[in-house]
């Protein structure tokens, strides 16, 4: 019961009390004074207990309006909770790097690598190249972001800060409708398995020769890839790299085709692909030129070189390729021809380059792969779990001929071997030793062009 309430019930038993009073106590006469006194005192009292019925209903007023709103607060409250309830949750995952997923197809990743090379390469004595003996250098510095967007679109976007520059490496948009997937934009165009496998999952620490040499590389274009069972359908029409866009020169215009079969057999997954080539140069007379570094990167010198070849209008290449992973053996075949194409009655000669490599893990891991691509390996045993990450030894025979139609170019014919260790996934170290056999080489030794070369290379990598 509350005070006022109280205080009421009180003066109320007062004002009884005086009514109630005996008879011959109020039989004494009184003054008029203290009749009046009384009757003010009456008065008081009964003003009194009508201000503490105002209070009281007040208070009854206040409590009613209380609830109210604690019942109004309760049901926003129950409805946020259902609303809440309703909406998907956003999702974290850690994939080397935090992958935020939303509702409705929302993702966002940010993604990079850092590559860094050192090592060695020695030459003939008479050879005084500034570029020889010991280098070093970050072979990539990449930062960029991927991720996906509602109705099937997707998008990416990646830099390299490599030599204090900044190269847009891909820049590219995507829909994907069940198995097919269109691309616009800075992207791979569809030459060769090894190229198109990412440098943070090659076997060793620089592709095959002919890679470089015939100038695969992004370009700008559009592009479809459709995936029905084992098989992989990739097109496109390409134009220039996006840094050579703003050269007046530059304004070839071609396609590429690839088509890849992979059946998987048991635990065995097989790969085989062919894949055409075609470049217009551009109205302009231009030139071509195809040369290559000794299995390094961190050096300029290129011991087999065509030199600037003249009135050069377009070129062609076909390409083959084989592999199989079976367990912790996997092995890898290609071969690609390229053809110049000259103005009028001139030569055009046509170049070779092509590797075979085979590898296995000395643990309990695998090669990865993917849609007509190798992909990296996920460490059974990490390092930071009590193991020894994941140990892979690879030999591989690289050849690249730059000698046709009187073109003396060179070959060089690359004998290999390298050691990986992954300790845990995105994280890698590399050793590779080259032996290099050069045959009409661009630059003399002691007045020849046959000698070898030994190219010693270490990498270490975090990729995410």
């Amino acid at each position: 019961m509350t005070y006022p309430m109280l205080k009421t019930i009180g003066l109320l038993a007062g004002t009884a009390a005086i009514a109630l009073y005996p008879a011959s106590a109020m039989a004494a006469p009184i003054s008029d004074e203290q009749a009046a006194a009384l009757l003010s005192k009456l008065n008081q009292l009964e003003r009194e207990v009508a201000d503490l019925k105002a209070q009281l209903g007040d208070v009854q007023q206040s409590q009613q309006a209380s609830t109210s709103a604690i019942a109004a607060t309760d049901a926003k409250i129950a409805a946020t909770e259902e609303k809440l309830a309703q909406q998907k949750p956003v999702k974290i995952a850690f994939k080397g790097a935090p992958e935020i997923k939303g509702e409705d197809g929302w993702s966002f990743k940010p993604r990079g690598r850092m590559l860094y090379d050192f090592g060695t390469v020695n030459a003939p004595d008479s050879i005084t190249d500034a570029g020889l003996g010991f280098a070093n250098e970050a072979r990539r510095i990449r930062l960029g972001v991927s991720g996906s967007m509602p109705g099937g679109f997707g998008y990416k976007l990646e830099a390299d800060f490599a030599d204090n520059e900044v190269d847009l490496t891909d820049a590219f948009l995507t829909y994907d409708n069940g198995g097919l997937t269109v691309t616009a934009g800075q992207h791979n165009n569809f030459q060769s398995l090894e190229e198109l496998s990412s440098s943070n999952d090659t076997s060793f620490i620089e592709r095959s020769a002919f890679t470089d040499a015939f100038g695969f590389q992004r370009k700008v274009g559009l592009s479809a890839q459709y995936g029905v069972s084992d098989l992989l359908f990739q097109a496109g029409v390409f134009t220039d790299n996006i840094g050579d866009l703003n050269n007046d020169e530059n304004n070839s215009i071609g396609f590429d085709l690839r088509a890849v079969a992979m059946p998987k057999f048991g635990d065995v997954q097989t790969h085989f692909g062919a894949s055409y080539h075609y470049s217009d140069f551009g109205d302009a007379i231009s030139s071509a030129r195809y040369r290559q570094r000794p299995a390094v990167h961190f050096t300029d010198t290129r011991f087999i070189d065509t030199g600037n070849i003249g009135d050069a209008k377009s070129e062609t290449s076909y390409g083959l390729e084989a592999a199989v992973i079976a367990g912790r053996f996997h092995a890898a075949a290609e071969g690609h021809w390229l053809n110049l194409n000259r103005t009028g009655a001139l030569a055009d000669p046509t170049f070779f380059g092509g590797s075979v490599e085979a590898g296995i893990f000395l643990t309990d891991d695998t090669r990865g792969y993917k849609e007509g691509m190798f992909k990296g390996v996920k460490v059974s045993n990490p390092v930071g779990d009590g193991g020894l990450g994941a140990w892979q030894f690879n030999v591989r025979y690289d050849r690249l001929d730059l000698v046709d139609a009187g073109f003396v170019g060179g070959t060089q014919d690359a004998y290999q071997a390298s050691l990986i260790w992954t300790p845990i996934d995105y994280v890698r170290f590399l050793l590779s030793y080259s032996r290099l056999d050069y045959s009409n080489a661009a630059i003399l030794a002691a007045g020849s062009g046959d000698y070898n070369v030994d190219a010693f290379a270490g990498r270490f990598q975090i990729s995410f």
